[in-house]
């Protein structure tokens, strides 16, 4: 996702101008109307404990199906239609749970009943984990049989993936006692998220000598200030104090990693990264070639960064310049109705049918957008094969958050076309897709904003706002993915991952991709430690993937109109986990398994910083 780089206001504002993020103490302050209705997936705990128990119940008779795959195709049929029918309703359970809890976190009765979903889905994994084992385990021959049988045309990939990574399924006893494990290896997740909503930040004291409050909420707010001394200040004590707890991010992330290792070396593979690539059928080559692409683009970023020396007139830069408006003009507020407006302009491209579909995410409560104390960080998108979609946003009022909302909507978008043309089983699209839908729809509202721009300074804005959406994704998030493979990488060889180790691991990857004229300061050398997506094993690569080839992808959509939009439609938002995802895009009309899309978007990266350069002159 892009960040803030927006250095000038672009486009409408409310209607008097002076209106400010609305500020939220208590999540029952909130009107309505900016709250998820979930209770549209259980309207009360009641039925929810009912679910919960049938749930149970249901994964107890299935588990006498064991041993009896071999019978007929039929059968195995009636089997993955009776698996379907119970992780439905599991994960409409958990996922109840989970949104419940993720806006209200503090909230004791939501913890017990998270504590609930995750005993729910333990006994329900304990008595259905046996299937695709046994599946497996079948014979060859049989597999194969099942494979071309028709009345399993459905699930055809389904089976091809298991017959493709059998050498990786282990004995029944060690996949049973795998998953006994499975709460354990999400011990240092869990804690991350709690240490990063427990530490208390103090207050900091700006040029004006008045004490402003941080938190991990307005900590990004500080970073967009005109003010440097509020930058400068901000950016300090928010890394001195993540510093204080270092040790204990350490233990986190380090544990994380040693579990991702451990696992992939329990199921026979080289390395951490192959074990997560293949579950997306992707080859390791993909991983290396990126960050070998994104190095041999460096100069670029670094000629961008003496740019933006130039236009914030510091010298040295540092890095709490990077978010910094150019202008001395405060950033004005957009309000989340002006954002969404903006947002079903941006993308009207796709169509009717597809803007109808936003206009009712906005208007029937799909989305919850402001921030609370104990809500959770970030932004994301997440459903049940049973639910809609359901965004949960932290908005400011910025124009990277219209970026955001438009990112976001764009997962919600694939998930809604992909449960409407896929069976449960082949619903879930991959992580390897997950991102380009999202950020498709960031760069339609980039162009769309940028063809409504009427004056040199609105395009000047505009191009700083692109080029900050490389950086943060193609080469940041590249950034994050090469300090992810260095401490697995020292891991696997034996070396401590001590919290100074990580440290001088990211402060050298830092000083090497941001280049001599910007200043990496000590303080970002602990950066890594609030990273929510390293817990989540080698996924960050995927967003510069993602960026890549949403920008190619972008390019045809704003070329060939209509027969691009039915193209990546009928593919990429429809796909599902139902087809190879390199094959899946190659359809699409991008080939992701070379490094050409990278040197694409590098191209467009140059042509882009060329434009602000000459408009600059």
């Amino acid at each position: 996702m892009a960040t803030v780089c927006l250095l000038l206001q672009v486009g409408a504002t409310t209607s008097n101008g002076a209106e400010v993020n609305p500020q939220y103490e208590n999540r029952s302050d909130i009107p309505s109307q900016y709250t998820w209705k979930l209770e549209e997936i259980y309207p009360n705990q009641k039925a929810w404990d009912k679910d919960v128990k049938s749930v149970v119940s249901q994964a107890d008779q299935f588990y006498h199906y064991k041993g009896t795959l071999s019978k007929s195709a039929s059968h195995l049929k009636n089997i993955l239609e009776q698996y379907s029918t119970i992780m439905r309703k599991h994960d409409k359970i958990y996922i109840y749970a989970s949104l419940k809890l993720h806006t209200n976190s503090s909230n004791a009765k939501l913890q017990s009943s998270t504590d609930q979903a995750d005993h729910m889905s333990m006994n329900v994994m304990e008595k259905t984990s046996w299937l695709y084992t046994d599946i497996s385990k079948l014979p060859m021959k049989k597999l194969k049989t099942y494979i071309d049988d028709p009345q399993l045309s459905a699930y055809k990939y389904v089976l091809e993936e298991m017959l493709r990574t059998k050498e990786h399924t282990l004995p029944e006893k060690m996949e049973e006692l795998l998953l006994k494990t499975a709460p354990i290896a999400s011990v240092p997740e869990s804690t991350f998220t709690m240490l990063e909503k427990d530490i208390p930040f103090p207050s900091f004291m700006a040029a004006s000598k008045t004490a402003l409050p941080l938190n991990r909420f307005n900590y990004s707010t500080y970073m967009e200030s005109s003010d440097r001394v509020i930058r400068e200040k901000a950016f300090q004590t928010y890394y001195h104090t993540l510093k204080q707890y270092q040790d204990t991010f350490a233990q986190t992330l380090g544990g994380q990693v040693k579990a991702s290792n451990a696992y992939a070396k329990i199921r026979h593979y080289p390395n951490a990264i192959a074990a997560s690539l293949d579950s997306n059928n992707i080859p390791v080559r993909v991983y290396g070639g990126l960050i070998q692409s994104v190095h041999r683009g460096l100069p670029l970023l670094h000629r961008y960064m003496a740019v933006k020396k130039q236009l914030l007139h510091v010298s040295p830069m540092h890095m709490y310049d990077l978010r910094a408006p150019l202008s001395k003009k405060d950033n004005q507020y957009v309000s989340f109705e002006e954002a969404k407006k903006r947002v079903i302009d941006g993308l009207s491209i796709w169509g009717e049918d597809y803007t109808d579909v936003l206009t009712k995410a906005f208007n029937e409560r799909w989305i919850d957008v402001y921030s609370t104390q104990d809500k959770h960080g970030g932004a994301y998108q997440w459903g049940s094969y049973d639910t809609h979609p359901y965004v949960l946003l932290n908005y400011r009022g910025t124009n990277d958050d219209i970026s955001t909302i438009a990112h976001e909507l764009g997962h919600a978008m694939q998930s809604y076309y992909t449960k409407k043309a896929q069976p449960y089983l082949t619903a879930g699209y991959p992580t390897f897709l997950a991102e380009i839908a999202s950020t498709m729809n960031e760069q339609l509202l980039w162009h769309d904003t940028y063809k409504k721009a009427k004056t040199k300074e609105e395009k000047i804005a505009l191009l700083c706002d692109r080029l900050e959406g490389f950086r943060t994704t193609l080469f940041r998030q590249t950034q994050f993915a090469e300090f992810e493979k260095i401490i697995h990488e020292k891991d696997q060889q034996g070396e401590s991952l001590n919290a100074e180790a990580m440290s001088k691991v990211y402060l050298e990857l830092n000083k090497k991709y941001y280049g001599p004229s910007i200043v990496s300061d000590p303080e970002i050398a602990v950066e890594w430690a609030k990273i929510p997506h390293l817990y989540n094993n080698f996924y960050v690569y995927q967003y510069a993937t993602s960026f890549a080839a949403s920008i190619d992808l972008t390019e045809q959509i704003l070329k060939e109109g209509r027969p691009a939009i039915n193209r990546i439609h009928h593919h990429l938002l429809t796909a599902g986990g139902s087809e190879n995802p390199l094959s899946v895009l190659k359809k699409s009309g991008v080939d992701m398994s070379t490094d050409q899309p990278i040197r694409e978007a590098m191209k467009a990266f140059d042509e882009t910083l060329t434009e602000l350069e000459n408009l600059l002159k």
